[in-house]
């Protein structure tokens, strides 16, 4: 029988900034996807989103 892997990484949801586009980081089972927006208002809202399907308290700002 195997063993669950315990060194996952607790799921979480990044916001961040960087040269004028917005970028949104999901790390969830041990897997990462970025996003990339033009607006913030759009990469707040898809954070929103993740937050919630993940059921997170909140997303951080980086």
């Amino acid at each position: 029988m195997e063993s669950a892997n315990t060194n996952m990484a607790p799921p979480r949801v990044e916001v961040a900034e960087a040269g004028g586009e917005w970028f949104v980081r999901i790390v969830a089972d041990d897997e990462e996807l970025t996003r990339s927006f033009d607006l913030e208002s759009f990469a707040l809202s898809y954070a929103e989103g993740q937050r919630i399907r993940l059921g997170l308290a909140e997303f951080k700002r980086l």
